[in-house]
């Protein structure tokens, strides 16, 4: 398993890089080529253990999204993500465990409402990776991001109340309702108390390769110390995550740049692995439905897979219009979206590695030692609706963004505030400045100094007005453009130069990777600026 395990991830990198080397969509391409795989004989089989999805995959994958987003673009949109992250799901498993009791004759409704809680909640995984690139308006991401970082939640609990009463266990609708508040709000303080414990830790270290160890300890640790208090796993990452990347402002600009670099290679990777594992799961998938009647679970296949995407449609439309019919603080506090936009969000309902997970840990038997009712037939419906979600509407929604129109048209105004604070701070700095050079001795190489930072200030505020003007290909290379271009040449020759003394004895490798250091600093915050006026 271990050897197995290795040779996957392996995979799952080298297609993920040819994918994004020629920019393709690497979440599908991994999908279809693990289906692919799970085709060719004596391929051994590689079946996903919840375990590992739930306490290793999610928690950094959850965690990192979480850093990534902006709790108060969060906090503005708390109305629709409620709707999105609490209400749609319970209304998903609800219909989804409906349609199959009806058209399964063999799954009771309680193994059915296992299924419709597992299949519920679009993953965190699919909805961020997938959705990464599309140049969907904010808001549209901001929906999207925060329904899939607490959407888990909610499905999960509905999955132990529904498993616990297709295994036998009694629970009332009032206990399920008292159950899902004390996971939540266990969840929010687990978090917020790593958060602030953390957060101390990190500021009192001024290490930032300990910082970012200690960082990448925190969602495992967050999510087992919730889930063993029965609190949620899901909700403590995220809170915690949140709180780390509001505070990360306030950090080391050393261990932003490592904790950045880091989390986005652990991303690549967990996402990778997850995705090629999903198509490897075909033959665990089919073994489990020999002896049952392929007809029957061919139709509900194609049932639940339809209500899935259906009622994710139904739901949009009357949650994002109604509130507004009702509601005047809400039409003035909020923009009327497009049908269009509300389509897009609509068919941004990917499921993922999560409901897999979910679906292949459910036990073997009931508490009474009976075989658990119809566990075979809920894997293979979990698996058709996450590949069959992942290929149709991961494959189309491109095109259905194209097509629709729906894209950002914050640039704009984005650089507009961002040159009005560039400009403040940079009066702040030269003010500061001005202070701190009243008090230096007045010598002709400090002279120089304070002019060349004068400049510096200068470029650092032109640089966001340039961005408000004229293109490239109107008024050729601006005049921070020229800088970056000239200034990253003279650094690679300084390289070419230290590597050159290391080759030749001179300099220890030590010395060299030092100054390579700040080399690579200085070319990153010159190419920064440079990418920034292209775009």
């Amino acid at each position: 398993m271990d050897a197995s395990l290795i040779v996957v991830a392996v995979i799952a990198l080298g297609v993920a890089a040819l994918a994004r080397r020629y920019q393709l969509p690497s979440p599908l391409i991994l999908v279809v080529i693990g289906l692919g795989v799970s085709f060719i004989p004596r391929v051994p089989t590689l079946a996903l253990d919840p375990d590992v999805v739930l306490f290793v995959i999610l928690p950094p994958l959850l965690y990192s999204a979480a850093q990534d987003s902006s709790y108060v673009a969060l906090r503005r949109n708390a109305r629709a993500i409620g709707l999105l992250a609490v209400a749609l799901p319970l209304a998903s498993a609800a219909a989804v465990g409906f349609v199959a009791y009806w058209t399964l004759p063999q799954l009771p409704l309680a193994a059915a409402l296992v299924l419709g809680a597992i299949v519920a909640p679009p993953d965190a995984v699919s909805a961020t990776a997938i959705g990464r690139r599309l140049g969907l308006p904010r808001r549209i991401t901001t929906l999207l991001g925060g329904e899939s970082l607490l959407n888990d939640a909610t499905a999960l609990t509905a999955y132990r109340l529904a498993l616990g009463a297709a295994a036998g266990a009694t629970t009332t609708a009032w206990g399920g309702i008292v159950l899902f508040l004390v996971a939540a709000i266990g969840g929010v303080v687990v978090g917020l108390v790593f958060g602030v414990v953390v957060s101390r830790i990190r500021l009192w270290l001024t290490d930032p390769p300990m910082e970012t160890a200690v960082g990448i300890v925190i969602p495992f640790a967050a999510y087992f110390v919730a889930e063993e208090v029965h609190a949620s796993g899901v909700i403590a990452v995220v809170v915690v995550g949140l709180y780390l990347g509001q505070r990360s402002a306030r950090d080391g600009y050393a261990t932003r740049l490592q904790d950045n670099a880091v989390w986005k290679s652990i991303d690549v990777m967990l996402e990778s692995f997850v995705f090629l594992l999903i198509g490897l799961q075909l033959p665990e998938v089919i073994r489990g439905l020999r002896g049952h009647s392929l007809g029957a679970i061919v139709w509900t296949a194609v049932a639940v897979l339809t209500t899935v995407i259906v009622v994710r449609i139904l739901w949009m439309y009357p949650a994002t219009y109604l509130p507004r019919i009702l509601s005047r603080r809400v039409r003035a506090k909020e923009s009327a979206p497009t049908p269009a936009a509300v389509f897009i969000v609509s068919w941004s309902g990917m499921r993922g590695v999560v409901s897999l997970a979910a679906a292949f840990g459910i036990p073997l038997t009931t508490d009474a030692g009976d075989p658990f009712p119809a566990r075979d037939e809920i894997v293979f419906l979990t698996f058709v609706v996450v590949v069959g979600t992942l290929l149709l509407q991961g494959l189309s929604l491109p095109w259905l963004i194209r097509v629709l129109g729906v894209t950002g048209d914050e640039r704009r105004s984005d650089l507009l505030a961002l040159a009005a604070a560039q400009d403040r701070a940079g009066r702040a700095a030269g003010a500061r400045l001005d202070e701190l050079a009243a008090d230096l001795p007045r010598t002709e190489a400090i002279d120089d100094q304070v002019h060349v930072l004068r400049r510096w200030l200068k470029s650092r505020k032109n640089l966001a007005w340039e961005e408000l003007g004229r293109g490239e290909e109107e008024i050729g290379e601006s005049p921070s453009m020229v800088f970056s271009r000239l200034r990253t040449e003279l650094l690679q020759t300084q390289r070419e130069v230290f590597i050159g003394e290391r080759d030749a004895g001179r300099i220890d490798d030590e010395v060299l990777r030092r100054v390579l250091r700040q080399l690579d600093l200085a070319e990153g915050l010159s190419d920064r600026g440079a990418r920034r006026a292209q775009s």
